[in-house]
């Protein structure tokens, strides 16, 4: 393909994102979060209702954003907003295609809300109004599975400019002075690592790879990326070969993504077809194949020696750097790794410009960010912010607060790797060095939000078990130093701990964290460090008084019945599984201590309020 026919596809598909040929485009989010909730019934009814009218089509698109309402329905019609339609089923399906697309009138009752109003469309509400969506630009609204969608909103228009119009040190001159940063975790300048890989051009082979084994518990911002907008990766990973002198790439995905890898392939295979991969691309000479490989869901292959390791064949462990992977990488050779957020925004800031990315963010954090909005908020979702925006500006205005009219208590950033920032602390800008100063980090984008009914000794435990789990084992600290560690956290959580443990299980954490090989092993005892940093007394509280503030650990609960409100209706005793409970009818029962198992049943089926946790 050149130039003259990439813009014609482009002029005469654009109007069709939008609905601009008179008619009707009904989108149905069909990434992993809409198919999980029931997008795939919703898209056939779609099908089936709208079938034998012309002036319809029926598409699927990636994930929407704001996954507590899938499935997500959104309808495009020409010179009116888009208007969107939240926890979509069959038989509503029905109504919208009857009342809105053949009576004309929008269905208001299955919109989201806004201040009690019908919000007609997603980008109505503060969810959306407060987010910048670069890497995200494309999710939810073309169909993944067609180039020519990606097309219409300028793709491959990137990659044209830098093969035809930059030289591939310009190309790495424009990426560095934008400020991106990679988004995987470490926050390295994006241009510095092209600059170091980018020596010896066509004098030896070199690599472009992309880490999408996204594993932390609670992220899905790279599965979504993938499954909406593959292009926006395939097209970056060539400007990246092109700016450093590489011919091949990978890219390293998890086998437990299937739709993702689906999407990519075909992706992969259209840009083939399109002459947009493959040989003498845009007719300049330059040659780039592209390739998958997928990962075993091993977490520690994450770290990119790892990752490459697994690439060549090799059981996934880490090696010792330096040398580092744009000096000696992938089969020896150097090479290029990003994950997917850093490659998904290439193709803006080539188009754009280095200024225009610089604009948004910090001055060391530029561009955004993209997160996984999860835990007890009330709107879990995928988001993407500006660098530097306040951790309230995102939990209450973007996220709408927490549930139940609980309180904040804390926020987990950086998944296993990260630490948990608490609520004193929620007008920290979220940016790579305000978090640092606090001892946490930004990570992959995972963001879980801790109220006060969590146990913050339960959620270091919770994080550090994944770890150890993970490990991969080569080295001591590793293997070793968090296994000790996860001893320790079971004697607390359990009562049996003392004061003593304490100091060894802070002195242990500091050894792991400078001593461990690789990335997974420095950063484990993070969210251990931070909440003994943030909440020390949750942990003297489990050691000195035997007791959980939060009412979690099990051993450490006790289940009481009040006399003054107990009627004696003998429910509790009925369902209770260990026959714990003892009494008259219609006089007060009491719980023997020694025979309960802290399940909680007698509390959930009490209907008087009597039982309660101390």
């Amino acid at each position: 393909m050149n130039y003259t026919d990439l813009l014609a596809l482009r002029d005469r598909t654009a109007p069709v994102i939008t609905a601009a040929d008179g008619g009707f485009r009904v989108v149905v989010g069909l990434a992993t979060c809409g198919m999980a909730a029931g997008a795939g019934p919703v898209m056939d009814a779609f099908k089936e209702y709208t079938a034998g009218m012309d002036n319809v089509r029926v598409e699927l698109t990636g994930c929407i954003g704001i996954c507590q309402y899938e499935p997500i329905v959104e309808i495009y019609e020409e010179g009116k907003p888009k208007v969107t339609y939240v926890k979509m089923t069959p038989d509503r399906a029905r109504r919208v295609v009857e009342e809105h697309i053949r009576g004309g009138k929008p269905v208001e009752e299955f919109m989201l809300t806004e201040n009690g109003k019908p919000a007609y469309s997603i980008d109505d509400t503060t969810f959306m109004k407060k987010q910048v969506r670069i890497a995200l630009r494309n999710c939810g609204v073309i169909n993944p599975e067609d180039i020519d969608e990606y097309i219409a909103r300028d793709g491959y228009q990137a990659l044209r400019k830098a093969l035809t119009e930059m030289t591939p040190d310009e190309v790495i001159d424009v990426v560095y002075k934008s400020g991106l940063r990679g988004r995987g975790g470490a926050g390295f300048p994006t241009g510095l690592k092209w600059k170091l890989a980018s020596d010896n051009r066509g004098k030896v082979k070199k690599y472009v790879c992309c880490n999408a084994d996204e594993g932390d518990p609670g992220a899905f911002m790279d599965r979504s990326l993938l499954e909406g907008d593959p292009h926006a990766i395939i097209e970056a990973m060539a400007i990246a070969a092109y700016a450093i002198g590489a011919d091949e790439g990978y890219i390293y995905v998890r086998a437990e993504y299937p739709t993702a890898i689906k999407r990519l392939q075909i992706a992969i295979d259209q840009a083939k077809e399109y002459g947009l991969l493959g040989q003498n691309i845009f007719g300049t000479g330059f040659n780039f194949e592209l390739s998958l490989r997928f990962g075993a869901g091993a977490f520690v292959c994450g770290e990119e020696t790892s990752l490459m390791t697994s690439i060549e064949g090799k059981r996934g462990e880490p090696r010792p750097r330096p040398p580092f992977p744009a000096t000696k990488g992938l089969f020896d050779q150097p090479t290029v790794l990003n994950n997917v957020e850093t490659y998904a925004n290439i193709p803006q800031i080539i188009l754009r410009g280095a200024d225009w990315f610089a604009s948004y963010g910090t001055e060391k954090s530029k561009g955004t960010k993209v997160f996984a909005l999860g835990g007890k908020i009330n709107n879990t979702g995928l988001i993407e912010i500006p660098m530097g925006m306040p951790l309230r500006e995102i939990i209450y205005e973007i996220g709408g607060g927490i549930p139940n009219g609980k309180e904040l208590k804390a926020v987990q950033t950086g998944g296993p790797s990260g630490g948990c920032i608490p609520a004193r602390l929620i007008d920290t800008p979220v940016d790579y060095d305000s978090l640092a100063a606090i001892g946490c980090i930004i990570g992959s984008g995972g963001m879980i939000v801790i109220d006060e009914d969590n146990c913050m000794v339960d959620i270091a435990r919770f994080f550090l078990e994944f770890t150890v789990d993970e490990s991969c084992g080569k080295c001591t600290p590793c293997r070793i130093g968090m296994k000790r560690t996860l001893e320790i956290l079971d004697k607390i959580i359990d009562g049996k701990a003392t004061e003593k443990d304490l100091a060894r299980l802070e002195e242990l954490s500091d050894y792991v964290k400078t001593a461990s090989l690789c990335g997974l092993g420095q950063t484990a005892p993070n969210p251990v460090i931070s909440t003994l940093r943030f909440f020390h007394d949750e942990y003297e509280a489990h050691i000195k008084d035997r007791r959980c503030p939060a009412h979690v650990c099990k051993r450490l609960v006790q289940f009481i019945i009040d006399p003054a409100k107990c009627t004696g209706c003998t429910k509790c005793a009925r369902k209770c599984p260990t026959s714990a409970i003892s009494g008259k009818v219609r006089e007060p029962h009491v719980i023997d201590q020694s025979k309960c198992i802290k399940c909680g049943v007698c509390m959930d089926n009490c209907a008087f309020g009597a039982i309660s946790k101390n």
